[in-house]
């Protein structure tokens, strides 16, 4: 069905009619007081990238002209500079581990005012059944979201989740209001070798975001080819050019665990800086209570660059809503939608005033927002495992060599190395004194088999064990630890609380936070749910982790088998390079 109504998402402003154009030309005129000025202010204008000075007139939520006006409502916007609201050109929601009525009061708290999301997180939980859940509870929030439609559940055919999404649902998903084309498309080895069932996807939709890490020359070409039009795992300025010049758009990821930004904005230049967004991807609470969302990226760029400003904002407002056909958004110019932010300085881009449609929704850091979240269904008991059978750890040393995962620092990628590993009665041991690990994936959708276990040096735990049932893509429950009691307990733990993060020591739970919500999201505020992972944090030196190290996100990441090297499913060791299933022993 056609999801767009004069422009606009059906449901979002609505059909624009003779008589609201009417107003918004009068108010233009100065024939009719604006609903909304903002006096003073310098005013940023994308098409020019510079700022210019006047008052700005909003009449029914759209933004009449910039000029001399007069209105019902007027600001002193003196001295502030007023920008477009940010874009966050690829996010996951349920990677804030809260609600999204939560995750959009923060995020409108800092001036992002739209997302382009990608629900692969609660769709590899529930499928269809959670993606209509998250359209429903995001249908009235003060940011605007939009949807990519998952193109990978599971992420690949190495994993097992609690879904599985094939082109009809796909298809089904793509009619529905406010979805705007193909997420990510992680499986790159299914593109180039041009599988059937891949190429059955890509053929839904028009606008397809991509996932290709590592990939480059001839199998980047033939990715692009087929009409993946993004990339968000670019790490150096070279990958970055190397997709732009295939006329791939990149999205400069600042995310809590994979920190790109600064390593590609050498790549970005006075010609080709429209091809580059900006993107959060996966952001915890705690750095989304402490730093922000697109305003923190804006503001790091912005400090590193501090004469490409107006490329660095075009990046976080006009780019994104031109690339994914967003074309009320992304500037104040006459006819727009008025989603901006008034802010005090162009360093810290924290907005003093933020306004949806026109309406102020976050004023001082703090949002406005009173509206009860929209009544939806809720997803608990979404972990099932089998017998915790301390049997089901250990690992026979049958042979001379082990793949080890190998952590990488500040990023999700991983070595694959081959190590000569300690035994002890016959078994291979965890070495919390060399740094490592034992880790183990239980399938928690009720399949009751046993886990698969695998080993990781770099981690940095020393003692005890870590678990989640936060982990990439198929979000089963992963444990990491040295010791095999303490993992079991971890996992018992996860399996009683319906989910989340926990760790334990000398064979009992020390902390943990609940994630009810298909064991990803907590049912607390955003500052509730960040003031515990600090304390999880905060406790994580006993472990042996250093100490502001939050090793939640990076072992979250551990699982994911369409990013290189090795990582290990719930099927077992995963070759991420080659797509191809590994033994750990050899």
């Amino acid at each position: 069905m056609d999801t767009r109504s004069d422009s606009l998402p059906v449901g979002w402003l609505g059909t624009r009619t003779a008589a609201d154009r009417t107003n918004l030309i009068e108010t233009a005129l100065g024939k009719r007081p604006a609903d909304l000025v903002i006096k003073g202010a310098e005013v940023y204008n994308p098409f020019l990238g510079v700022f210019q000075k006047g008052d700005l007139a909003i009449s029914d939520g759209r933004v009449a002209g910039l000029g001399s006006y007069e209105g019902h409502t007027k600001i002193d916007g003196s001295g502030g500079y007023l920008i477009a609201g940010f874009i966050d050109s690829h996010v996951h929601i349920e990677s804030s581990m809260t609600g999204p009525l939560e995750f959009a009061k923060t995020l409108s708290e800092g001036g992002t005012t739209t997302v382009v999301a990608d629900p692969h997180e609660i769709a590899n939980v529930a499928g269809l059944t959670g993606l209509s859940w998250l359209l429903k509870a995001t249908e009235d929030l003060p940011i605007t979201v939009f949807v990519m439609t998952p193109s990978c559940v599971p992420a690949s055919p190495l994993e097992r989740g609690g879904a599985v999404m094939g082109r009809y649902e796909i298809a089904r998903f793509l009619s529905f209001e406010r979805v705007l084309g193909l997420g990510e498309m992680m499986n790159f080895p299914g593109v180039i070798n041009s599988d059937p069932e891949v190429l059955a996807k890509l053929s839904l939709a028009v606008l397809i975001d991509g996932h290709s890490p590592g990939l480059k020359d001839e199998s980047l070409r033939a990715y692009a080819g087929a009409g993946i039009s993004t990339d968000h795992e670019c790490r150096t300025k070279q990958e970055a050019l190397e997709r732009i010049s295939y006329g791939q758009r990149v999205l400069m990821r600042q995310g809590t665990a994979a920190k790109n930004l600064l390593d590609l904005l050498p790549a970005v230049n006075n010609h080709n800086f429209h091809f580059f967004h900006l993107s959060t991807d996966d952001r915890h609470a705690r750095d989304l209570v402490r730093e922000g969302s697109i305003n923190h990226l804006v503001a790091l760029a912005a400090a590193a660059r501090p004469k490409a400003l107006g490329p660095i904002i075009n990046m976080a407002t006009l780019n994104p809503s031109i690339h994914y056909d967003l074309r009320e958004l992304g500037a104040l110019v006459p006819g727009r939608v008025a989603d901006m932010a008034l802010y005090p300085d162009l360093k810290d881009f924290k907005p003093s005033i933020v306004w949806r449609h026109g309406i102020k929704v976050a004023e001082n850091g703090r949002s406005l927002w009173n509206k009860p979240p929209p009544p939806t269904e809720t997803f608990r008991d979404t972990v099932i495992l089998g017998p915790l059978d301390p049997q089901s750890l250990k690992v026979k040393a049958t042979g001379p060599k082990v793949r080890v995962i190998g952590v990488v620092p500040d990023q999700i990628v991983t070595k694959h190395l081959i190590e000569n590993l300690p035994t002890h009665n016959g078994f291979y041991e965890a070495d919390g004194n060399t740094d490592l690990a034992k880790m183990a994936v239980w399938d928690r959708y009720g399949s009751k088999s046993p886990p698969a276990v695998g080993f990781i040096r770099g981690l940095g735990i020393r003692q005890g064990a870590i678990g989640t049932t936060v982990s990439h893509d198929s979000h089963n429950l992963s444990v990491a630890g040295v010791n095999d009691a303490d993992m079991l307990v971890c996992a018992a733990h996860l399996e009683k609380i319906g989910g989340g993060l926990a760790l334990a020591l000398n064979g009992q739970i020390i902390d943990a936070l609940p994630l009810p919500l298909g064991g990803l999201m907590s049912e607390l505020t955003m500052s509730q749910t960040a003031a515990t992972l600090d304390r999880l944090v905060a406790t994580c030196p006993k472990m042996g982790f250093a100490a502001g190290f939050d090793p939640f996100m990076l072992l979250s990441f551990m699982s994911l088998s369409v990013i290189p090297s090795l990582k290990l499913t719930a099927g077992g060791l995963v070759d991420a390079v080659t797509f191809e299933s590994v033994a750990t022993v050899f």
